[in-house]
């Protein structure tokens, strides 16, 4: 997954030089970037130049998890602790213990929730669903959003002081329209990736294509491109 970050744009030099610098480091960091730009890719980098490369990495999508299931997933819960619970289980802080915890669209956690998120940004502490018990974690925290946190803060549905906490230091991903000379670069990678996955004998793009995928701004990013050419490659009959 890794080769995805192929780049040779100055805005992704720069992005890579600001990761080097943070990564060794337990700062955390806010990935801002739209759909499809990587911002996972990223959070895997931050954690394989960190100080603990060889300790977990956890990923807790927040935009996928049922609502009143988020606390118990994030902070464990205690056995009895609601209906269904049958038995005690540690929640994915706990999994993440000195390694990095990766937070993505962390931007649609409901208000409750992210209170409760807030102290453990703090303190690095939390209670698991159901218990009194304070436990103690050491984990690297990373945030990912496609929203615009600010914004969210002002319309009251992002608190203000969590958005404080974890905006330490920010990477913006860019766009793959502002990033237009490694399009053809990814659009290559992905040539060959596919036409070994499927097996294709097919030599590189017509001229056609290529003016094609050079004009176009994919609004999608690295993942509308990656999508299209495997697309193609299945399409391709030679």
């Amino acid at each position: 997954a890794a080769n995805e970050l192929l780049f040779k744009s100055s805005a992704m030099h720069n992005l890579m030089q600001q990761l080097q610098l943070v990564s060794p480091t337990d700062a955390s960091v806010l990935i801002i970037g739209e759909s499809g730009t990587g911002k996972e890719l990223i959070a895997q980098q931050i954690h394989k130049r960190s100080l603990c490369p060889d300790k977990p990495f956890i990923t807790v999508d927040c935009s996928t998890i049922v609502e009143h299931l988020i606390e118990s997933e994030l902070f464990g819960h205690k056995k009895g602790a609601f209906t269904g619970a049958t038995h005690s289980q540690p929640g994915l802080i706990v999994q993440a213990d000195g390694g990095t915890l990766f937070l993505d669209e962390v931007g649609e956690l409901p208000l409750d929730i992210q209170s409760k998120l807030l102290r453990f940004v703090q303190e690095k502490t939390f209670v698991p669903v159901g218990d009194q018990r304070v436990r103690k974690v050491d984990v690297r925290l990373v945030f990912a959003t496609n929203r615009n946190l600010p914004d969210e803060v002002t319309e009251v549905r992002f608190r203000a002081d969590l958005y404080h906490r974890i905006n330490v230091f920010t990477l913006k991903l860019p766009a793959l329209k502002h990033r237009s000379e490694d399009s053809l670069l990814l659009s290559r990678h992905f040539l060959l990736q596919f036409i070994q996955q499927y097996k294709k004998d097919i030599k590189d793009f017509s001229d056609n294509a290529l003016e094609k995928l050079h004009n176009y701004t994919w609004p999608g990013n690295v993942r509308e491109l990656r999508n299209c050419i495997m697309r193609a490659v299945i399409l391709c009959s030679g």
